[in-house]
């Protein structure tokens, strides 16, 4: 594992690689409010010991890549994706698999739709369509069992770091799906990770400010690399329906369903979702 701090503009980006950079790369972009470290370091370490270089990093206001104060807005969704495509100039690859776990998979769309000729192929996991957000889809909402719990986040004191990380770990609990046992001690391993190596862990919550556009609405069509996507049947943050939503838009897509899963890239999942990402990129 190699750790590097990317310079673009005034941005700060952390990344971590691993694996052999002559290998085929493929850049993993976490999903809102979550630095790398979700991206799981033996995940990682085996999907590189596949034949694949493999690229993590933080994204803005997350883990050790740059911070703006809580409660503020200064960038979207777009924004977010050129941030991807930096970290590949910076890591001098002329082409990559973008692998997504739920904003990241939106994150990485738009890296198709913008740099085409930069990105071999989508892996979307527990991910839904970037567009607008006022369309006439009637997908499926967030469990509100999410919303009422992290409506206490106001309320905790975030001085705290062991009621923080409790409260970070019951939080995780609620994307685990039936087929599998909530691993507790791992879910609360990341949470320390994270609250010990996050710049500011506050501005995470400025993800929750990130908004939908209109201009790309109806684009995905436009991406005519091969699209994988992996979705559990029991996502209680983007259902189900939002994946199979997600494979009709575009020309040249799969779904992989992962029944009894959540909002997750749950331990006993690896092995199907690492074959996945392996024969997805041959």
């Amino acid at each position: 594992m190699s750790v590097n701090i990317i310079h673009h503009n005034e941005i700060e980006l952390c990344t971590e690689s691993f694996g052999n950079s002559e290998n085929p790369a493929v850049l993993l972009i976490m999903g809102a409010m979550c630095s790398m470290v979700y991206w799981d370091e033996e995940f990682c370490q085996r999907l590189a010991d596949t034949g694949r270089f493999v690229i993590r990093y933080d994204n803005r206001d997350v883990g050790c890549s740059t911070t703006y104060e809580p409660g503020s807005s200064h960038y979207s969704v777009v924004d977010m994706a050129e941030d991807a495509v930096r970290v590949l100039d910076a890591y001098e690859i002329e082409q990559a698999h973008l692998v997504g776990m739920s904003l990241g998979g939106m994150i990485a769309q738009i890296a198709a739709i913008n740099h085409p000729q930069r990105v071999l192929s989508l892996t979307l996991i527990a991910s839904g369509i970037f567009g607008s957000e006022d369309n006439d889809r009637n997908l499926p909402p967030m469990d509100e069992r999410i919303l009422a719990y992290h409506a206490n986040a106001a309320s905790l004191n975030w001085n705290d770091e062991d009621a923080v990380a409790a409260y970070l770990t019951a939080g995780s609990s609620l994307l685990c799906g039936s087929k599998h046992v909530f691993d507790e001690k791992r879910a609360y391993k990341q949470v320390r990770e994270e609250i010990n190596r996050a710049n500011n862990l506050l501005s995470m919550f400025n993800h929750a400010l990130l908004k939908g556009d209109a201009s790309y609405e109806g684009r995905l069509q436009e991406i005519k690399m091969p699209v994988l996507v992996i979705h559990g049947t029991e996502d209680t943050v983007l259902p189900y329906e939002h994946g199979q939503a997600l494979v009709k838009e575009f020309s040249n897509a799969t779904i992989l369903t992962l029944d009894g899963s959540g909002h997750e890239i749950h331990f006993d999942d690896w092995d199907l979702i690492i074959k996945g990402i392996l024969n997805h990129t041959s």
